[in-house]
């Protein structure tokens, strides 16, 4: 049995993780963990209550929706004999009503789902009071595969998240604008797990039919259908053992959504014409580019469903977000289509750096292989790149270093003005800003290197 973590000689902080998904207690149990905290999972309250009287237990993190015992019942039997034990809850949108009841019951906190880790650590911390855990690093120095580019903050950012998330065996929602890469964090999230040595499956489930999608998922039996002239295996029974990316999961139906729920909760399915249940372990990494939580609402997508694949949530910054990574990009798409032979002229890295690029990182690796064909793989000018490229390089002029410092001043008045309205959540804030956690956090992080007070007084 591995020694449990400790800090200046003392026992670290052992903490009870309470959940029935395996999904998302793996994920608390690895992310802790790396932490430095020691963790003790278990997937039931009765299980939880058992455990509270045969060990130390410094905090309990509970789901909110259980089968059997609920989260609050766990919590209102667990207050009977441990009346000060730290309780946090985890739960749905659905459930906050809920939750912010329990907090009456004793409940130190609640998170809601998708649980995000900096919001998680700093509470565990505080209810520990250990604020100076020494983090147990997830090998950073494991190496990213060879076609991925991130010297930016926010896309290191990620990788970091990515890192701790990748050990796990939780599901994992990718999102982001359309070209962001959300395949590639795929890529990296299956290599840095132990699964590394599986398959990794990927689905398009936006560029297949719909009536092909369900025997390309779950594959159908011989004669099942009309043109179904042999057995074919389906991509979850190929996945199994690795990971499964399933891409555009907005653009799935919602009779395939029932069945990939199916997949979820039990991680059983059948092929199309055949009663026989078929078992997988696949780990489901989902992607989309729209707002899956506006696609609960209008009723396109189920709400179930959304929770269950919505363990954990990755959301990769556009490229206008984190410029500090378009020409290392685009050197490094020039370099493998060239194999480094052409380079940029000065005026193409000012082209470059000024254009918004709304296709993201795959409308620059378009303009990048145009510029390298018209260039036959020598020094690339302007005129090589998209007319849309090359355009405001050339008809705009560069902007004032006045007028750039009142653009940032308009910036941070509204960065503050919305942090004052939802009372300094950043969760919140960055959802009102259309921007993500991360770039928040990020700006707030210049805005007090610079001097300037961002949190609440």
């Amino acid at each position: 049995m591995p020694s449990e973590p400790r800090k200046n000689g003392l026992r670290a902080p052992r903490i009870l993780i309470v959940d029935d998904d395996p999904g998302q207690r793996s994920l608390l149990d690895s992310f802790l963990r790396s932490q430095g905290f020691h963790t003790v999972p278990v997937n039931s309250g009765e299980q939880a209550l058992e455990t509270l009287r045969g060990q130390d237990i410094s905090m309990m993190i509970s789901d909110v929706r259980m089968p059997g015992m609920s989260g609050l019942e766990t919590l209102r039997r667990a207050r009977q004999e441990h009346a000060v034990l730290p309780v946090l809850l985890v739960t749905a949108y659905a459930d906050i009503r809920e939750a912010v009841g329990a907090m009456r019951d004793g409940a130190l906190n609640y998170l809601a789902k998708p649980i995000d880790l900096d919001e998680l650590l700093a509470t565990v911390q505080q209810a520990t009071g250990m604020t100076t855990v020494t983090p147990v690093k997830f090998e950073a120095e494991k190496p990213l595969p060879g076609h991925v580019v991130a010297k930016s903050p926010l896309m290191q950012a990620v990788l970091h998240d990515a890192s701790l998330i990748a050990p796990s065996e939780s599901r994992v929602l990718i999102t982001g604008e359309s070209g962001v890469g959300k395949e590639v964090l795929a890529d990296v999230i299956h290599a840095w797990s132990f699964r590394s040595s599986g398959p990794l499956v990927k689905v398009n489930c936006a560029a297949i039919p719909e009536t092909l999608l369900e025997s390309e998922l779950f594959g159908h039996e011989k004669g099942a259908f009309t043109g179904a002239v042999a057995q074919r295996i389906g991509r979850f029974e190929l996945a199994n053992g690795g990971s499964i990316f399933l891409d555009e999961i907005a653009d799935m139906s919602p009779p395939l959504q029932a069945k990939l729920l199916r997949v979820t909760q039990e991680g059983r399915f059948n092929r199309v014409g055949s009663n026989n249940v078929i078992q997988t372990n696949a780990r489901i990494l989902a992607a989309t580019n729209r707002n899956l939580e506006d696609e609960v609402k209008a009723g396109r997508f189920r709400e179930d469903l959304f929770y269950r694949l919505n363990v954990v949530e990755l959301n990769i910054p556009a490229l206008r977000e984190r410029p500090e990574d378009i020409l290392p990009l685009a050197n490094a798409f020039v370099a493998e289509l060239t194999h480094g032979k052409a380079r940029f002229s000065s005026a193409v890295v000012d082209c470059l750096a000024r254009y918004s690029w709304p296709g993201n990182v795959r409308e620059l690796r378009n303009a990048m292989e145009r510029a390298t064909l018209l260039s036959m793989g020598d020094l690339i000018l302007p005129e090589h790149l998209p007319a849309r490229a090359r355009g405001p390089a050339e008809l705009l002029p560069a902007a004032e270093p006045a007028d750039a410092q009142r653009l940032g001043e308009i910036e941070r008045q509204a960065i503050f003005q919305a942090l004052r309205k939802h009372n300094f959540n950043r969760t919140e804030t960055a959802k009102a800003l259309g921007i993500s956690r991360r770039a928040l956090i990020y700006k707030l992080q210049r805005f007090r290197e610079e001097g300037y007070e961002v949190d609440p007084a």
